[in-house]
């Protein structure tokens, strides 16, 4: 009975073993579908979430060339308001010296108005003492004349009388000392006569003589009076033509004044610009980063991920053939037995010719995005990663930080082993013009010719 009781307790505890086993076994299933359907879901995002991060990069580009441009274009206006600034001063310093210029003409003018004006006074001076003393010629040629008449009759009378008026003088005189007297005062009154006629004369001459002196003074202003009025008309001609000149510096002192505003206006634009650009930047720089920590992030779960199936895979051959065994290492690592180890290529040719044989043994292999494996699959950057991580080398995870990792050299100094940068892109310089590296899901690991696209960097490590 004991021996049935115990029977009946072992079948149960054996029944229950394998339903344990079994539900063990169905939770270990459940778990690698779990697990490569999140992997399924990195390979889908993972695609996508690089495409972004190099639009992103590529965005960044365009924003610092539209920063460039923006900061020439305000060298540029800079430049151009320099140049205006300039045209301002030099066309201010015009405006001021023609300006001074007026002013001494202006000063000029007002003299020699003032000495017209004061000639023109002593011409009309003169006119008056000219007419006052052609009066005075007049009435001393009248009086002359009135003389000279009246001696010319007495002339004649006694010219037609004959010698009778002295006779008579002599018979009605009464004594000898009478007819002396009489004879005496004859002459006398001739002699009066000829004198005051010789004084009218006189008179008349040094009346004549003041009314020429006056006339010639009289001309002599006249003609400073003529000089003084072509001075005149001469500073008025010198005169407009100065204002004319200034009028015009007036224009182009407004119109340069202007430019210099507008050049001004456009350097404030161009400034506001370029900080709206390097805002943008750093935004996209600031989401350049984000989506690489995503990205970083997703390729840390998916190694995680494989590593867990490995692990599981493990678990489960190692209870299966010897056959299992074998094709899980054919698909895993990089120790797979297809491919010789980094230590292998050590000794023959420098290290960046180890470096290029060794990576150029992968050539087939699939690109998976986020991925490091150099069998299993790698982006571009994990590609390069792994190969310099197997040689000893810690350099850079992204092909952004790659751009600065190592010694910056010429293309045409390009050696094997040197990383090629790209936009969103790196590889390992082989030699011969040509690089190996993860190109796309659809090519994998290949041979490329280096200059396939724009070279931004080539970095040296070792």
């Amino acid at each position: 009975m004991h021996q049935a009781l115990s029977y009946r307790v072992w079948v149960r505890i054996r029944k229950m073993h394998k339903k344990s086993t079994k539900r063990i076994k169905i939770t270990t299933n459940v778990l690698r579908i779990i697990a490569l359907s999140c992997i399924g879901i990195l390979l889908v995002v993972e695609p996508v979430r690089a495409t972004t991060i190099s639009d992103l990069e590529k965005q960044k580009e365009e924003l610092e060339e539209q920063r460039r441009q923006a900061d020439e274009q305000r060298r540029q206006e800079q430049q151009n308001y320099n140049n205006a600034s300039g045209r301002v001063s030099s066309i201010q310093s015009d405006v001021d010296e023609v300006a001074e210029e007026i002013d001494e003409i202006d000063a000029a003018l007002v003299e020699t108005l003032a000495s017209i004006e004061m000639i023109e006074e002593d011409i009309a001076a003169k006119e008056d003492q000219i007419e006052e003393t052609t009066k005075e010629l007049d009435a001393a040629i009248a009086t002359e004349q009135a003389q000279y008449e009246a001696m010319k009759l007495r002339i004649k009378f006694m010219y037609e009388k004959g010698d009778t008026t002295y006779l008579q003088i002599l018979l009605e005189s009464q004594n000898f000392s009478d007819m002396v007297n009489k004879v005496e005062y004859v002459e006398k009154l001739y002699e009066y006569d000829r004198k005051l006629l010789l004084d009218y004369q006189a008179a008349r001459e040094a009346v004549e003589a003041l009314k020429e002196k006056l006339e010639e003074e009289k001309s002599e202003l006249e003609a400073q009076e003529h000089e003084l009025k072509e001075e005149k008309e001469s500073l008025e001609i010198i005169l407009a033509e100065k204002q004319e000149a200034y009028d015009n510096f007036e224009v182009q002192l407004a119109q340069a004044k202007q430019e210099a505003a507008i050049y001004k206006a456009n350097i404030r634009k161009q400034n506001d610009e370029i900080k709206r650009l390097e805002a943008e930047a750093a935004q996209k720089q600031s989401e350049i980063d984000a989506a690489k920590q995503a990205e970083e992030e997703a390729r840390r779960a998916q190694e995680l991920a494989l590593q867990n199936e490995a692990a599981q895979n493990t678990s489960n051959n190692s209870s299966g053939s010897s056959s299992g065994s074998s094709g899980s290492s054919s698909g895993g690592g990089s120790s797979g037995g297809n491919y010789a180890s980094a230590s292998s290529y050590s000794g023959t040719g420098s290290k960046g010719q180890q470096i290029a044989n060794y990576a150029c043994q992968f050539i087939g292999n699939p690109y998976v995005p986020g991925g490091t494996s150099l069998t299993q699959g790698a982006d571009c950057s994990g590609f390069v990663w792994r190969v310099y991580k197997d040689f000893g080398y810690s350099v850079p995870r992204t092909s952004y930080s790659l751009r600065s990792t190592g010694t910056g050299v010429s293309y045409s100094e390009a050696q094997p082993g040197d990383i090629m940068c790209y936009a969103g892109h790196v590889g390992i310089y082989i030699g011969n013009g040509q690089i190996v590296h993860a190109s796309t899901q659809r090519t994998g690991i290949k041979i490329t010719h280096a200059t396939y696209k724009e070279i931004l960097s080539v970095r040296r490590v070792v």
